[in-house]
């Protein structure tokens, strides 16, 4: 997954319901991760592709078919974020 692209952005709610624009997936995932461990929730990570170069960035042949599918959709993958302790591990 490559994660920059002038057409690509990822959009995650932080913990106070706004929602932030990132164009770094590393970053748009630091925070998702942060907010999870912090709420104990999980969050939504929505990748927005604008043209089927960006589509083709994050994810390739498989992300350009997606596109094509409908062009029109407002969020071209969501990913799920989900931070849980399992305690201890002895």
């Amino acid at each position: 997954m490559s994660n920059t692209h002038k057409d690509l952005e990822f959009h995650v709610e932080d913990a106070g319901g706004k929602t932030q624009y990132f164009k770094s997936w590393p970053k748009a995932l630091e925070l998702a991760a942060a907010v999870s461990a912090s709420t104990g929730r999980a969050v939504n990570v929505d990748v927005v592709a604008w043209s089927r170069e960006a589509a083709r960035k994050w994810a390739g042949d498989a992300g350009v078919e997606v596109f094509e599918e409908d062009p029109e959709a407002s969020v071209h993958e969501r990913l799920v974020v989900r931070v849980e302790s399992q305690g201890r591990i002895a």
